[in-house]
Formats: C-alpha cells, structure tokens, sequence
C-alpha cells in the first residue's frame, strides 16, 4: 500500500483561506486609506474616527436592507400560508349564477332566488 504526500485541501479549507486573504486585502485598504486622509492633514484620530462612521454606515445601510428582506419574507410566508389553509370551496356556495331552480328561472345563490323576477311570471 502506497501512501501519497500530496496533502488535500478541503474546500472548507479553501474557503477559509479566500476569506483570509478578503479580510487582509480590506485592513490593508483601510491602512492605505488612513493613511491617505493623514497626509491630508486630517489627525489619525479623525481618519480613524471618520473610517468607523463609513463602517457604521456600511453596517446600518445592509442591516435596513435586511429588514426589509425579511418583512418581505415573513409577508410571502404570511400570503403562502392563507392561500394553502383557505377553504375555497365555500365560495361556491355564496357564488351567484343564472339557474331554473324552485321558483323558477332567475339568479340564484344557493338555493335562494335573490332577483326580483318577473312581475307577469304567474298570469
């Protein structure tokens, strides 16, 4: 039996590693850009305080957009749910139709005759 060197990388792994390789490039961006406004003259505590509103920013525009998502979400669950557990067989019985039905032709609901009919009907 011959066991190979190779060493597998897991997908998990290489996820792991992509993500590493995102949150390094972002803090090496953030550092440039800190960098950037201190040269302008801001003060580093500035830089760093205006980067931490460009964050908060970030975060409260994703997190509103988020909710919104999930409203929407919980109303197409919410709209599902009626039409699944609807009785839609009890709109026929209150459905009105044209029909000769015991008092004769006319417009029925159910049973009932609910038009006025016609006045000469009888002679």
């Amino acid at each position: 039996m011959t066991t190979s060197t190779k060493n597998r990388i897991s997908n998990a792994e290489r996820l792991g590693r992509w993500l590493g390789g995102m949150w390094r490039g972002y803090v090496r961006r953030e550092r440039r850009v800190a960098g950037w406004l201190v040269a302008r003259g801001v003060p580093a505590g500035g830089a760093t305080v205006l980067l931490w509103i460009v964050k908060l920013a970030v975060l409260g525009v994703l997190l509103y957009a988020a909710f919104w998502l999930a409203l929407l979400l919980v109303f197409a669950v919410a709209a599902a749910w009626v039409a699944r557990n609807a009785d839609w067989e009890d709109e026929d019985e209150d459905r009105t139709e044209w029909k000769v039905g015991p008092a004769g032709y006319g417009l029925y609901r159910g049973d009932i005759r609910i038009d006025i009919g016609d006045p000469h009907e009888d002679e």
